[in-house]
């Protein structure tokens, strides 16, 4: 074990700010390329639907990957092991679900948000429901943690004002995100592959390099880091809860989130899109590699830095990834290290950035004005956009409110939001009979259970913990999360089948092309989307290529979970 003399920061060379440099100049000048085209709706808000697999991959990859995946996962590392990586190995799997099973519907009925799918299925309350749950969560998690994250990985690494920087990125990110839509989105997220790969594989390497590799890294960190598969006793994964209720939340996130599928909507053609999806489920492979274990290679190299509780886990695991950097990387490798977070960051930002002004552009304005023409509707987007950017940036002052604590409780959120939506969604495409008032219905109670939980989990931590006496609230609070999400999935498929059975049956051909039942009928499309370019169908060697490379995926993964079992 190399218990090296450690220091807290990173002077940056010029080589470093040369490479800093060169990723800002890259990914601006994309952006900037794509402002200057003619813009449609269809060009910014679904990049012209001309995207090829591997950009669709690399942007579901990015898009997902942000700066707080590398201190959360490292971190869950240090502190637990390899059992956090089961949430990226069980994303490779439900990718194929979003490909096979959801993407033909979404493509077929030619929605440009899952909003407007949901309507067309359901009804508008449950499309204003979806649309108002997603940009809400959008601001109060996703760009707060974003930010958080990002703040402490360059003030620990840099030491960089984590107000001057996170200002600064929020502005960045937005310029290129209004300037040129989702084109400018998708294909700085490819850049932005390639450059988080190559520094997440850098530091992996070198630090497997100086524990003595995976033997040594076995030695020098508890045997049990490296059994993935958790009694139901396990206090945060469970098996239980890892294989029923996490893919509760990864079907509301992979398959029913407008960040995510907002990028297989501007896929070229059916088979790019399935394609897409199974390319970033290889790439979600690699997280638990180059994210999780260099958590566990923090632990070995650097063991006197962390807090040990008396069972002897660790407290401080978010130090473990900034860590790294700062003692093991060379100059050169510590500015693509650098280019590699604020791709990460930039990445998802972007994301949550564009995919919300097409929400408010399209949920919103558009019913509120139906005859807006196509330029009117981009210079909404971009509105849109901005107003985005300018709450990101007045989310910058509260972020040293944010502690790991508070971020645990934010993680838990999809939890508490995602089980009615998915229930709508899985269940909508499988029972014609299902109706809007049952979903409706569903919509609203999952809501209440979610915030029901939340509410009462905040009071008790902010109490020690120890709160309630009442039998079942304490039982309530203290279930695990992903048990919690099981309870809600079966509580809001009940309402949702109860009430649809006392209301009146759908019109079969309203249901055209939206689920199995009337997936081949007709659909009773109106003139507003009639003039959307449709993808077209997946071709036969599409088709072919698309069931290898999924067999192989599946594969991959379950030898995966037998190794590490």
């Amino acid at each position: 074990m190399d218990q090296a003399v450690h220091v807290t920061h990173k002077a940056l060379t010029s080589i470093d700010l040369t490479i800093i440099g060169l990723y800002f100049a890259v990914v601006f000048g994309i952006g900037f390329y794509f402002a200057r085209k003619e813009r449609t709706s269809t060009d910014y808000f679904l990049a012209s639907r001309t995207v090829g697999w591997f950009a669709i991959g690399a942007s579901l990859f990015v898009s997902n990957i942000s700066t707080e995946h590398f201190i959360g996962l490292a971190g869950s590392g240090a502190t637990t092991g390899l059992a956090v990586g089961h949430f990226e190995w069980l994303a490779c799997l439900i990718l194929l679900i979003l490909g096979w099973v959801f993407v033909p519907f979404y493509l077929r009925s030619n929605v440009f948000t899952m909003p407007e799918f949901l309507e067309r299925r359901f009804s508008r309350g449950s499309a204003v429901y979806l649309a108002s749950i997603s940009i809400i969560a959008y601001i109060l998690t996703k760009i707060s943690v974003h930010l958080w994250a990002a703040a402490i990985v360059l003030e620990r690494v840099v030491g960089w004002s984590p107000l001057k920087a996170a200002i600064v990125l929020v502005i960045v990110t937005g310029i290129y995100t209004i300037a040129g839509g989702l084109s400018a989105v998708i294909y700085t997220e490819v850049v932005q592959t390639l450059v988080l790969l190559t520094g997440a594989i850098a530091l992996t390497f070198i630090g497997l390099h100086r524990v003595g590799g995976f033997a040594g890294l076995r030695a020098d960190v508890p045997a049990s880091y490296f059994h993935m598969i958790k009694p139901v006793s396990d206090a945060e994964f469970p098996w239980t809860g890892i294989f029923l209720g996490a893919p509760i939340l990864g079907i509301w996130y992979w398959c029913t989130d407008q960040v995510i599928v907002q990028r297989v909507l501007s896929a070229r053609d059916e088979g790019h899109a399935k394609a897409g999806t199974i390319f970033a489920g290889f790439l979600k492979i690699l997280p638990v590699f180059l994210l999780v274990v260099p958590g566990l290679i923090a632990v070995a190299l650097f063991r006197d830095l962390f807090k040990f509780g008396p069972s002897g886990q660790v407290l401080n695991g978010d130090i473990a990834f900034p860590t790294l950097i700062i003692n093991l990387l060379p100059p050169g490798l510590v500015g693509l290290m650098i280019a590699a977070l604020l791709a990460a960051l930039m990445g998802g930002m972007a994301s949550v950035f564009n995919s919300a002004s097409t929400l408010v552009t399209l949920d919103f304005y558009k019913k509120l004005r139906p005859q807006a023409s196509e330029s009117r509707l981009v210079g909404i987007g971009r509105f849109a956009t901005g107003v985005m950017v300018l709450l990101g940036i007045a989310w910058v002052p509260f972020i040293h409110l944010i502690s790991s604590q508070l971020y645990i409780y934010l993680q838990s959120v999809q939890a508490y939001i995602s089980p009615p939506i998915a229930v709508c969604f899985i269940l909508g495409i499988l029972w014609p009979r299902l109706n809007g008032r049952g979903a409706i219905s569903s919509l609203l109670t999952g809501f209440v259970l979610g915030a029901i939980r939340f509410i009462l989990e905040l009071v008790d931590a902010t109490h020690g913990g120890q709160y309630f006496t009442n039998s079942f609230i304490n039982w309530m609070v203290k279930m695990n999360f992903l048990h919690y999400a099981i309870l809600m999935f079966v509580i809001c498929s009940l309402v949702l089948i109860l009430v649809s059975l006392t209301a009146p049956v759908p019109e079969r051909k309203k249901l055209a092309g939206l689920t199995f039942a009337t997936v081949d009928e007709k659909m009773d499309v109106t003139p507003v989307h009639e003039v959307r370019q449709k993808p077209a169908a997946e071709t036969a060697a599409e088709h072919r290529l698309n069931v290898l490379f999924s067999v192989a995926l599946v594969a991959t993964v379950v030898g995966l979970w037998i190794y590490f079992r």
